[in-house]
């Protein structure tokens, strides 16, 4: 088949690479069955009319204007790998032509949740601090050194949020045994009940938990919604672990809360990434630190290959899309989440 009869794909993955999401047999596979037109996301809109009026799928974010969409007469997907919706182009025109926006964030929900339980796991027996400690000659044995020690298993727990990482998380702390209750104002109760939780208010997780786990999408009603009030209602010494985003809390009223030794926290999260390198955050006892790696795992990137050429094949084929994630016309227009600006 001559190259300029391949269905047409516009490229522009920033900030990942087709490198980074496809493997080299993945991607030779790729580039056999499609023609692709490699840009930038601010490119798409200076992309000649023939090629906008060719592409069958977009492989990326970038903003897409009405009148850029109004000439992409061919077009049945955005494969959103970035996997945060932005609101940057509009989802009313696309869902009416039935065009199909999907995400490939399911791929990070294994590993982010395998950190996460780490986090919670170090926070309960102060592994690192523990590590240093003996790294100085410093360390205290035996019960010394548990002073503040206690077990995840059979521990209160809470999430708040209960999406792909909500549920892959929930799923390791099954083998703790751990009483978990969730708060997600975006579901039912009986999806809750069905994945072995309680649902409860966001007052009954954040009073009743040992651990809590925040796992939630930033969205245009909850941006800073965990502040003061929230961190004070909490156990004293309980453990808050930050693994979605920091828009989500009000992050210097978190700082205060750990720095006051009421509570004990983690974050895979900052407001901004990097922190500057005086921000209190980096020297604050009681607060575990990563540096927004939680999913950024190798094999979780070449997963988005698979699922990007799977459900591209179904789409070819005239079958919906069943591998990544569809955006929802009532919701994809609340998300507020910035991109990650670094694989």
């Amino acid at each position: 088949m001559p190259d300029k009869d391949l269905p047409l794909v516009i490229s522009a993955p920033e900030p990942r690479s087709l490198e980074l999401i496809f493997t080299p047999p993945q991607l030779a596979r790729f580039r056999a069955k499609y023609r692709i037109v490699e840009t930038t996301a601010d490119g798409v809109a200076k992309l000649p009319a023939d090629v906008l009026a060719q592409a069958r799928y977009i492989v990326g974010q970038p903003p897409i204007s009405s009148e850029t969409l109004g000439q992409m007469t061919a077009l049945r997907c955005v494969f959103n790998v970035e996997s945060n919706l932005l609101n940057n182009m509009p989802y009313e025109t696309l869902f009416a032509r039935g065009i199909h926006v999907v995400t490939t964030g399911l791929v990070f929900a294994e590993p982010v949740a395998e950190l996460g339980l780490a986090m919670a796991l170090n926070l309960a027996r102060d592994i690192v601090d523990a590590d240093l400690a003996f790294r100085r000659g410093e360390e205290l044995w035996g019960g010394d050194g548990n002073q503040t020690a206690r077990l995840l298993s059979g521990a209160n727990v809470g999430i708040i949020g209960f999406g792909d990482l909500g549920r892959a998380l929930n799923r390791l702390l099954t083998g703790f045994r751990t009483r978990t209750k969730v708060f997600d104002p975006w579901l039912p109760p009986s999806i809750l009940i069905d994945n072995g939780v309680e649902p409860a208010s966001l007052d009954d997780v954040l009073t009743s938990s040992d651990f809590v786990f925040v796992v939630a999408s930033v969205t245009s009603e909850n941006q800073g919604f965990l502040g003061a009030d929230a961190f004070a209602s909490m156990r004293r010494g309980a453990a808050f672990i930050l693994l979605s985003r920091a828009g989500v809390v009000d992050f210097n009223a978190l700082m205060a809360a750990v720095k006051s030794g009421h509570i004990v926290a983690a974050s895979d999260v900052f407001p901004e990434e990097p922190p500057a390198r005086d921000h209190p955050v980096r020297s604050l006892p009681g607060f575990l630190r990563s540096s927004h790696r939680a999913g950024a795992l190798d094999i979780a990137f070449k997963r988005m290959g698979d699922m990007v050429l799977e459900d591209m094949d179904l789409i070819d084929r005239g079958l919906p899309p069943l591998r990544s994630k569809r955006a929802e016309r009532e919701t994809v227009s609340r998300m507020r989440s910035k991109p990650v600006d670094r694989n």
